[in-house]
């Protein structure tokens, strides 16, 4: 659950009402959480909470994002939050993986603040093995998007416009059956179930992912949040271009 900090403005930080909320899956090279830290990073956002959960490994560490000598001091949790009121964006970053069995706990968790917060919209950054997509999938970008039902109708049209590509829907039993599609995510993590449970919960939520392979996936990171800025436009286009040099 959602915990306010005190420099954020204590209660006023949990009002989120038509924000979105832009959060990672811990998936293959850490390209979600990579992409996060950079759209927080860049945007200077502010910490105003953390999200307590007992689905996550433990951990603390110190501020990824000091700037300063005063800064340099404060703790970093498993789980936190951070907010832009002038972009109505605000983030969850997630920095330890789950717990085994704790995918569906928290997904309810997590889906269940979005409701009371009032959230317009989720959209997670994620990623997926490269070395299993099949032939459909090797064609053109490595990038894919989702939306769920409530969603698509508000911006399916925009993002026929940007030329983006659908995740395919792969066959349930290749070479056996190869007309019973369904949605594989390898090595997505919470991926698919949060994207199904906001379908069934009438969530409106994006998931941006991009195939890649284990390694150095800062290159993955700089091209998914050059891709969520084709959409959101967060960054100037001239920051994103730089930075994908």
């Amino acid at each position: 659950m959602f915990v306010p900090c005190q420099r954020g403005g204590g209660s006023a930080g949990s009002d989120f009402k038509g924000f979105t909320l832009l959060m990672p899956a811990v998936s293959v090279g850490n390209v979600g959480q990579l992409a996060i830290d950079l759209v927080i990073s860049t945007l200077d956002m502010t910490k105003v909470g953390y999200f307590y959960t007992d689905c996550l490994v433990p951990m603390v560490g110190n501020n990824p994002y000091a700037t300063a000598e005063e800064n340099s001091m404060e703790l970093s949790i498993n789980a936190e939050v951070y907010s832009l009121p002038s972009k109505k964006l605000v983030v969850l970053q997630i920095r330890s993986p789950f717990i085994k069995n704790k995918y569906r706990p928290f997904c309810q968790t997590l889906l269940a603040w979005v409701k009371s917060s009032k959230c317009a919209r989720v959209v997670v950054l994620s990623s997926s093995h490269a070395y299993q997509r099949d032939d459909e999938q090797l064609l053109g970008t490595p990038l894919r998007y989702l939306l769920t039902p409530d969603l698509e109708k508000a911006v399916g049209g925009l993002m026929q416009e940007l030329n983006w590509k659908e995740m395919e829907k792969v066959a349930a039993y290749p070479g056996i059956n190869d007309t019973e599609k369904v949605l594989h995510i390898p090595g997505g993590g919470i991926t698919k179930l949060l994207f199904t449970e906001s379908c069934s919960k009438g969530i409106p939520m994006a998931v941006l992912l991009k195939f890649c392979s284990e390694g150095d996936n800062i290159p993955d990171a700089f091209a998914l949040v050059n891709y969520l800025n084709e959409w959101l436009q967060l960054i100037k286009s001239e920051v994103s271009a730089v930075s994908s040099r």
